[in-house]
């Protein structure tokens, strides 16, 4: 077979010669390989609409850089274990199981409450379950009056008899509050009692070993009440309600009641009942002697949230909750 020749007579080897139909082109463009179906085949290269190659997609590492952001972080975040009041996972003692322990409530009436944001803890309130409090330090709350935890301290209140000294002991042997007391003190309780009593007083004194508590009950500045009964000599007359709460001036300055009601007069003796905050030494028999009228007998029947009921002389009771609350809300602790 004889190549086609140029004009100048050399062979010319670009053009076809028809005995080379059916023939795959040797030369112009490269064609991609192609698999079954016409499809590209695997690992041939693409191109665009173009015919330029297509530049290749980077491949995914299996550990990529992270991207650097330069977002703030927020103001307030929740930190895992950073609780207010409370302790790191482990310390402590649950906040439900203290106020169960307390008596507040069994322990899933005590969720409730912490559910309700009714139970504060340290001057927060708390809602979180499981919170642990340290019960020798926390100061808790449920409604606003504290719940003391302290398995320690002690708060009775005590029916002082007639005739009776209020003190731990007394160095002429009389009768006093030491000896109601004694096996309580044998057995390490220092017990304060909160203010006194003269022995001709009856009626109620609290005791307690905590100091601070029983320091501000018996400070003035705080204004806790105390309530009396009395029977005074003589049938009062109608101005001595009003110059009671106006003021009577004494040696030791001037004095006055907050409240006072008239109960009962009979056989020339008139029974009234007067609360006031002050503190003074027998500030009572003090006043009705000032206005005429002395004091026959004398009970104390209330301190603060406190009453003495209808519990019997010589006899102790522990204080209930609120009323231990009670009072530690009226000195602010």
């Amino acid at each position: 077979m004889k190549t086609p020749a140029r004009r100048d007579g050399t062979p010319d080897r670009n053009k076809k010669n028809s005995t080379d139909k059916g023939k795959k082109p040797q030369f112009g463009k490269s064609q991609p390989a192609r698999g079954r179906g016409g499809a590209p085949a695997p690992g041939g290269s693409k191109t665009n609409k173009k015919g330029k190659p297509k530049a290749a997609k980077p491949r995914r590492t299996e550990n990529p850089v992270p991207r650097v952001s330069n977002a703030k972080p927020a103001r307030h975040q929740y930190v895992e274990g950073d609780r207010v009041g409370g302790h790191p996972q482990g310390d402590g003692v649950r906040l439900q199981k203290v106020l169960a322990q307390a008596g507040v409530a069994s322990r899933r009436a005590a969720e409730d409450l912490i559910a309700q944001g009714r139970v504060e803890v340290d001057g927060r309130i708390v809602v979180e379950q499981g919170l642990r409090v340290d019960p020798e330090n926390a100061v808790v709350r449920v409604d606003g009056v504290r719940v003391v935890i302290q398995k320690d301290l002690v708060h009775l209140a005590l029916n002082k008899p007639r005739g009776w000294q209020s003190t731990m002991s007394d160095d002429l042997g009389r009768p006093c509050v030491g000896d109601i007391v004694s096996e309580r003190v044998s057995a390490g309780q220092r017990l304060f009692h909160v203010g006194r009593l003269d022995a001709d007083t009856e009626g109620l004194l609290l005791l307690t070993n905590d100091g601070d508590l029983a320091h501000r009950l018996m400070h003035p500045s705080f204004e806790v009440s105390k309530t009396y009964l009395a029977t005074v000599s003589g049938h009062l007359a109608k101005g001595v309600s009003k110059k009671l709460r106006d003021g009577v001036e004494l040696e030791d300055g001037p004095a006055k009641v907050d409240a006072f009601t008239l109960l009962d007069v009979n056989e020339g003796k008139s029974l009234v009942r007067l609360s006031l905050h002050e503190g003074r030494k027998h500030i009572v028999r003090r006043l009705f002697d000032a206005v005429g009228h002395p004091v026959v007998r004398l009970v104390r029947t209330d301190i603060g949230a406190v009453a003495l009921g209808d519990q019997r002389p010589g006899t102790l009771r522990v204080l209930g909750r609120g009323e231990v609350g009670g009072l530690y809300k009226a000195v602010g602790l």
